[in-house]
């Protein structure tokens, strides 16, 4: 049973995948969905010019928050702290927070570790988050090359709690069946989505 402080406790879902994999499309197929009325959208942008954020649908009144002064895992200690800190009053209205639960879409770049360790034990942003689940998007045409050069892409599978798979329609059977039991080796737990 769920005690009553963990119950009070804003839900967190983190959205990684590597670049290119699909995330801001299945943030806007996301968003479009009745069950997340109740969300904030957080994009972490990488550079000096986001771009993310102009692609995320706003027809819904889904705030979006922009993170954009570098990689989410390289400014981890204080932009999320202070984002999710300041976002319970600068999406309010009439001292009523306007959101119930939090998506944070990660850059392509991100290695999640810094991010899920920083929403687990920093005090400020425990108190009043739980991590909810980790979702990673997979380029099943790219992801087999994405793995082979980049270990972020790896620590992104192996921290998921559920995959989504993208792009299967653009691969053939076998290249699909080699990156899945790719996936399984890194990531055996992890419930796979197409």
């Amino acid at each position: 049973m769920m005690n009553q402080q963990t119950s009070d406790l804003i839900p967190i879902t983190l959205l990684t995948g590597f670049m290119g994999s699909g995330k801001t499309t299945v943030l806007n197929h996301l968003i479009s969905q009745p069950e997340l009325s109740d969300a904030l959208v957080i994009v972490n942008e990488f550079g000096e010019i986001g771009l993310d954020h102009l692609l995320v649908a706003h027809s819904t009144e889904i705030p979006v928050a922009q993170m954009n002064s570098g990689c989410m895992c390289c400014t981890i200690r204080s932009d999320l702290v202070k984002t999710l800190r300041d976002i319970t009053w600068r999406f309010s209205r009439q001292g009523k927070r306007q959101f119930a639960r939090v998506v944070i879409e990660t850059t392509g770049l991100a290695d999640p570790a810094p991010i899920i360790n920083t929403i687990m034990t920093n005090q400020q942003i425990s108190s009043k988050y739980k991590l909810d689940g980790i979702v990673t998007v997979v380029d099943m045409v790219n992801g087999a090359d994405t793995l082979a050069k980049h270990n972020e892409a790896v620590k992104q599978i192996a921290l998921a709690d559920i995959l989504l798979l993208t792009k299967t329609d653009l691969v053939n059977e076998a290249g699909c069946t080699a990156l899945e039991e790719q996936l399984g080796e890194i990531n055996a737990f992890a419930p796979r989505l197409t």
